[in-house]
Parts: structure tokens; C-alpha cells; sequence
């Protein structure tokens, strides 16, 4: 993991929400949430909040692949785990970690991760899942005989979102590392 440090950029402060703010919050999230997020934001969505033109749309392509995907919920968060350690993103890596039981991802699941696709545990999905998540990360690309054996088992919306969930991910890896985003008060 990334070591932690000082952010390089601060969450914005909620006396600076603007209008502008409000708006990139309500075209992503409902009223409720919003409300919510007055008083409690994390700080991955305050951070990017500096940019609210780019933040609101981004929130609402990422509640795609969070709130509507196509692939299973347990599918994606090992891909995301996979990014988050190879990345070495502690803030992805922990918040990630703290979602894994609601989606039946066990503590020797996470473990697992680290390792990647050649842990005995893994279904072949799963299996051939953490392999593509290598893959795009060291090479931006799908080898054929990994398509392959993806596309027998995904259909072809799902094919579509693992390779986004992967490119996703890995920046906002980027983005979090790059500016020091500051872990929440309860890590």
C-alpha cells in the first residue's frame, strides 16, 4: 500500500459547498443522501468535490457499476480488492475491505486477493476475473485465451463491465494516491 501521509488535497470543507457542489451531488445521489452527506461525506467525494463539473458526472457513471451492475455485487469487489493492492491504494484497499462481508467476501477472501488468481479458493470465475484484473493492469489489455474463457462464462454486458470496473478503479487508485486522500476518522 501506498504509504499514508499528510493529503496533498484536502477534502473541501463543507462551509465552502457552493450551489455548484450541491447541484454534482443531486444529479449522482437522491435528496436523503445528500442531506447525509452535509454532515458526513467521505472523503474520496469531498476531495473531488474541488471539481464538481467532473465530480457529478463521475458519481453517477460510478453508481452504474456500484448500485446497477451487471456483474455480481461479490465479483466486483474482488476485482476492485485486486486493484486497490496491486495499486497499492490504502484508502481503496480499506474501504473496499470494510465492504467485503456485505457482499459474502470473507476475511480469508481479502487475504486471498494478495495473491491473486492463483489461490485455490476461487471459483474459475473468480479465478479468471483476478487474472483479466492483472492483465489490464500490467498490459491495458484482455489476452485472447482470458477473453476466451470470460466470454464463456459472461454475457456480453458483463464482459463490458469487468473491463470498466478494472479501469475504474485503478483510477481512482490513482487519483487517491495522488492526492493523499485522507483516510475517515474511523480507519
Amino acid at each position: 500500500m501506498s504509504e499514508v501521509r499528510s493529503p496533498r488535497l484536502a477534502p473541501l470543507p463543507r462551509d465552502q459547498w457552493d450551489d455548484e457542489v450541491y447541484a454534482a451531488l443531486r444529479s449522482a445521489f437522491p435528496e436523503n443522501v445528500v442531506e447525509r452527506f452535509r454532515s458526513n461525506a467521505p472523503n474520496a467525494i469531498s476531495t473531488m468535490l474541488h471539481h464538481p463539473k467532473l465530480a457529478g458526472p463521475w458519481l453517477v457513471y460510478n453508481n452504474v457499476l456500484l448500485w446497477d451492475p451487471a456483474l455480481d455485487h461479490r465479483l466486483r469487489e474482488l476485482m476492485v480488492l485486486r486493484v486497490a493492492f496491486r495499486t497499492r491504494s490504502e484508502y481503496e484497499w480499506r474501504q473496499h475491505v470494510k465492504l467485503a462481508e456485505r457482499y459474502s467476501i470473507t476475511a480469508d477472501d481479502v487475504e486471498a486477493v494478495k495473491s491473486g488468481a492463483g489461490n485455490e479458493r476461487w471459483t474459475p470465475l473468480e479465478r479468471d476475473l483476478l487474472t483479466a484484473t492483472d492483465e489490464l493492469i500490467d498490459g491495458y489489455e484482455l489476452s485472447d485465451e482470458t477473453w476466451r474463457r470470460l466470454a464463456g462464462q459472461l454475457d456480453e454486458h458483463q464482459l463490458v463491465e469487468a473491463v470498466f470496473v478494472v479501469g475504474t478503479y485503478t483510477c481512482l487508485a490513482m487519483v487517491f494516491n495522488s492526492f493523499g486522500l485522507e483516510l475517515e476518522s474511523d480507519d
